[in-house]
């Protein structure tokens, strides 16, 4: 059965589908088969960049890892049953399609609530979030004092995650491995950088998760969208001397894959 990965975060422009991508492709490149989902049916990203990819490696005949792109089928009104939700039967039917053949199938969700999510969220074995290193971001997982920072509450989509949770504890399954992830992270020690960092750590106790580094902010996670590459594809597109962002960047990828302690993967790139 696959390990099932998911992107989750209810705002956008925090990395999930630069992650998903990363995550998906790193593993395909270490020998498992990786099926990606995109549940963002109006802008897609993550899809655009599997199918990217595909075009790339055909066009130039490149010998390059290529996770398989994943489709919610569609299913007609009247084949729903009453009393079920069509998209829980779409999103559950294109996991029972793969989730044989593929060792991991990775689903990168909208940065906002949608039901599909939802029920995303509650069929993770690992659930990442990416995150911005900013209160405004961390607003997402908990209320702060402006004063004194110090932790009101869980906001809107840490409770959101813990009702799947409960979803999955009442359907048998092992509890999710949630791990936020702190992404575009400054290189300098700042005040802001520090407090997100106790914060973080006080919430995670609290709420149950795991914090892992993720994601600099560097050029090179966004210039190669159009070819479908990755930063561990530099070679085989020519680059025979990565320069010294690009060696931080690949070492961050593989911090953050060993962070995530996915079963039998060993990092080797």
């Amino acid at each position: 059965m696959a390990h099932i990965i998911v992107l989750g975060n209810e705002k956008g422009g925090s990395g999930k589908s630069t992650t998903a991508m990363h995550v998906a492709t790193a593993l395909a490149r270490l020998g498992h088969v990786v099926g990606g989902l995109d549940l963002d049916l109006r802008q897609r990203s993550f899809q655009r960049y599997l199918e990217n990819r595909a075009r790339t490696v055909e066009r130039k005949g490149m010998d390059a890892a290529l996770p398989r792109i994943l489709e919610l089928p569609d299913i007609a009104a009247d084949d729903v049953p009453e009393g079920e939700n069509i998209y829980d039967l779409r999103l559950s039917a294109a996991v029972a399609d793969h989730e044989r053949v593929c060792d991991f199938i990775v689903i990168d969700c909208p940065g906002s609530h949608t039901r599909l999510s939802q029920v995303a969220h509650s069929l993770a074995d690992t659930l990442i979030t990416p995150l911005n290193d900013s209160f405004v971001d961390f607003d997402l997982l908990a209320k702060i004092d402006p004063e004194t920072y110090e932790l009101k509450g869980p906001s809107v989509y840490s409770e959101m995650v813990w009702h799947a949770r409960q979803l999955r504890a009442r359907a048998g399954l092992k509890p999710t491995d949630w791990v936020v992830v702190r992404n575009r992270l400054p290189a300098q020690q700042m005040h802001n950088k520090k407090k997100m960092g106790r914060a973080l750590e006080e919430l995670s106790k609290r709420i149950g998760f795991r914090v892992a580094p993720g994601f600099s902010e560097r050029v090179i996670f966004r210039e190669l969208f159009p070819s479908g590459m990755t930063l561990l594809d530099l070679r085989e597109l020519g680059v025979e001397r990565l320069n010294i962002s690009n060696v931080a960047a690949r070492q961050e990828l593989r911090d953050l894959v060993r962070a995530l302690n996915l079963p039998g993967v060993s990092v080797d790139f």
